[in-house]
């Protein structure tokens, strides 16, 4: 049989699809590189130095779930399936999961431990305390061998030599190293001789740093009655004691440079403001020394003030006789307007008065007639109608009223039988009758 180059590749990537369609690899990450696309592509070797290499593909999607940043020369474990590339006919690993090496129990431990403290609320930003802008003394919780203290008094020598440090030593690695952290944060709290307190050590692995993701070292850092800053590890390791910290630092030497600002910039703070104040001053000096000028005239010249208040007064004692006299003609003026019109109002009154009752009893005697013949022309109608139902004038035009033996009205042939008598009621008399027969009409 024989095969085209595209068939044998398909059918060799259709049996590795089948046979390796999920798998776990270790080895060292190598020519890690990420694509402007989002695609990532590297190469996976073994961690003893062996000659194996095994290309990987990782697209976007995965490459934006990972929660590390893959680099070179570390050792990781990924997750995916064997196929091959076919335009090339390459074996490759598509990857659909990553993680650190050796870490992966530790890391799920520290999301769980996170998720939990961050669900208490221990994380929130509303907690966080701002640091002191000016502090005098400055703790720091460290191994007194560790790197990280020179880092940090290097720093503080460097930028503010008049800032005092207080050492509270503690491991920063191993077993006993939470029991130690814990230690020395609570005596830094209890003795509150210092500001702000510095927690630092260098960096290492997920391992080597635990110890500040320990829960009890974490909660004594959220516990400490004075600000904290957290500087552990490098610029990508984050602990949970940097989470719980007011401020996090990238390193030990950039925590020394978050709690206390320079030496010359506070120098040059104190010097505007010292020219602000002379500024400031200078303008209060020119303003009461004018105000003071005014005041030096004014009192060398006591008649020209006494003069103008008098002429005020002579003003206003004018102005006061003007408006009285003015206020009295107003007043007059309206007395004797408001009496005319009261005169005239009165003679009116006086005049109308005749003429009114003429008109009022022309009405009287017209309204009266009216309702006479009114109440007459109603009564005629009334008198009409009630003609007009008189029983005696339906009997006129030839009916008849028939009862029977107890007086009922028959009103109703039905109601009748032969040889029971009636009574029958004309308009000029009465007759009784015998019923010989009845004949209903259909």
């Amino acid at each position: 049989m024989v095969w085209g180059v595209a068939a044998l590749v398909h059918a060799v990537a259709d049996t590795l699809a089948a046979r390796y369609s999920s798998c776990t690899v270790r080895g060292e990450l190598s020519g890690f590189t990420k694509a402007g696309s989002g695609h990532c592509y590297l190469s996976l070797k073994d961690a003893d130095g062996g000659n194996a290499l095994l290309r990987c593909a990782m697209f976007r999607r995965t490459a934006a779930m990972l929660d590390f940043v893959p680099a070179d020369g570390q050792i990781v474990e990924v997750r995916g399936r064997v196929a091959v590339y076919e335009p090339r006919g390459d074996l490759q690993f598509v990857v659909e999961a990553m993680r650190p090496a050796g870490a992966g129990a530790l890391f799920e431990q520290f999301l769980r431990l996170k998720a939990r403290l961050e669900a208490e609320g221990l994380f929130n930003a509303d907690l966080k305390r701002p640091l002191p802008a000016f502090p005098r003394t400055v703790g720091v919780v460290t191994s007194p061998g560790a790197a990280a203290l020179h880092d940090v008094l290097t720093a503080l020598r460097r930028r503010a030599p008049h800032v005092a440090v207080v050492l509270y030593p503690s491991l920063v690695q191993g077993v006993d190293a939470p029991a130690s952290l814990i230690a020395a944060i609570e005596t830094a709290g209890r003795r509150a001789e210092i500001d702000a307190l510095i927690v630092c050590r260098g960096g290492g692995s997920l391992e080597d740093l635990w110890s500040f993701n320990h829960e009890l070292v974490v909660r004594a850092i959220a516990a400490s009655p004075i600000p904290v800053v957290c500087g552990v590890g490098h610029e990508t390791d984050v602990t949970l004691a940097d989470l719980a910290a007011d401020v996090r630092a990238p390193t030990p030497t950039a925590a020394a440079e978050l709690v206390a600002p320079t030496r010359e910039a506070c120098l040059d703070g104190l010097s505007a403001c010292a020219a602000a104040m002379a500024r400031r001053m200078r303008q209060a000096l020119d303003t009461q020394g004018q105000r003071l000028d005014r005041a030096t005239l004014r009192l060398m010249r006591p008649a020209d003030g006494v003069r103008r208040h008098l002429q005020r007064l002579t003003l206003l004692e004018q102005r006061l006789g003007a408006s009285a006299r003015q206020a009295v003609r107003t007043q007059s003026q309206r007395h004797d307007a408001l009496s005319a019109r009261l005169v005239r109002a009165a003679t009116v009154l006086h005049a109308a008065q005749p003429a009114r009752l003429d008109a009022l009893s022309a009405r009287l005697r017209r309204a009266v007639t009216v309702a006479h013949e009114t109440r007459r022309a109603r009564l005629a109608a009334l008198g009409s109608r009630l003609e007009g139902l008189d029983p005696k004038r339906v009997l006129s035009r030839g009916y008849a009223w028939l009862e029977d033996a107890d007086g009922h009205a028959v009103t109703s042939a039905a109601s009748l039988s032969a040889g029971q008598s009636v009574r029958a009621v004309l308009a000029d008399g009465e007759v009784s009758a015998d019923i010989t027969h009845v004949v209903m009409t259909p």
